[in-house]
């Protein structure tokens, strides 16, 4: 893998941000060149209890240190930390930011060229609301119980949607612009994600939802697979090289046709035909 650009030496990031989009952005600064600074309270982070190998791997690299907020000593500990760093990433719910006095206009008043990005779970004026990965699933409707999600999908994207509203808050201050302050509500990714959804386009009769039998997922003689075969010239080739009609490219057909070989021999047979297919990765 080709190493990525230290594009951020010159950065010091503080974060206070626990469980899974906080540690993913500051992971990505690290990647990016920046110093990392971790403050985690006494207890540790939940992360490291519920999955110490991904904890581990988060947390690579950076300067970890367990204070209590709540106290004077931890508080001055971390206003030392503060002085010289260029941005702030935390992930406390907004009432109980304030209470520590790390909220926007009191860190601001004491740092003023320190950016903050402020994850939290809901927007405005839900932002103290409690919620997590599951929860904001829920309200979006991209669950379908009883079935757990494969992924954290609100936290991936919040620890994106966290990496590029910090990017964008150095290069404001580079500009010249001063320090900044964004919020990442956790939810408002997740509509983000919602909108193929909300247009119809993956619905179950939609377009990517699989009433196309090119755009769909088969079952083989052993496994499944993806395909993808959207634009024409994806199609005519997969309709070739099956040696059929377009007037048998349909479901039907393409079911009878994939349950001939296993699904391995499908992706290797449309990787030669330069055909998007690839067998369903199934983990253990």
């Amino acid at each position: 893998m080709k190493s990525e650009q230290k594009i951020l030496d010159s950065i010091k990031v503080v974060t206070t941000a626990m469980n899974v989009p906080g540690p993913s952005a500051a992971s990505a600064l690290l990647r990016m060149g920046a110093k990392v600074v971790k403050i985690e309270p006494p207890g540790g982070d939940f992360l490291e209890m519920l999955c110490p190998s991904w904890y581990k791997e988060l947390s690579a690299g950076q300067e970890i240190h367990r204070l209590d907020l709540k106290s004077a000593q931890g508080h001055a500990a971390l206003e030392e930390m503060l002085k010289d760093a260029d941005l702030l990433i935390t992930s406390m719910r907004p009432s109980a930011l304030k209470h520590v006095s790390l909220d926007w206009n009191t860190v601001h008043s004491r740092h003023p060229r320190l950016c903050h990005v402020e994850i939290m779970g809901y927007a405005p004026p839900d932002e103290d609301r409690a919620g997590h990965d599951l929860t904001y699933l829920a309200s979006s409707g991209l669950l379908t119980p009883p079935v757990l999600p494969r992924t954290l999908l609100a936290d991936m994207m919040g620890a994106e949607r966290t990496l590029s509203r910090a990017l964008a808050l150095l290069y404001a201050r580079d500009k010249g612009h001063g320090a900044g302050y964004a919020g990442v509500p956790l939810s408002r990714g997740v509509e983000i994600l919602t909108e193929p959804l909300r247009y119809g386009v993956t619905a179950p009769d939609g377009i990517l939802g699989g009433s196309l039998p090119q755009y769909n997922l088969y079952e083989t003689s052993k496994g499944w697979i993806a395909l993808a075969a959207l634009e024409k010239h994806f199609c005519d080739t997969l309709i070739h090289h099956l040696g059929i009609n377009n007037e048998d490219a349909t479901h039907d057909n393409f079911r009878k046709i994939f349950l001939t070989r296993p699904a391995a021999e499908w992706e290797a047979w449309a990787k030669e035909c330069d055909i998007p297919i690839v067998a369903v990765q199934e983990w253990t």
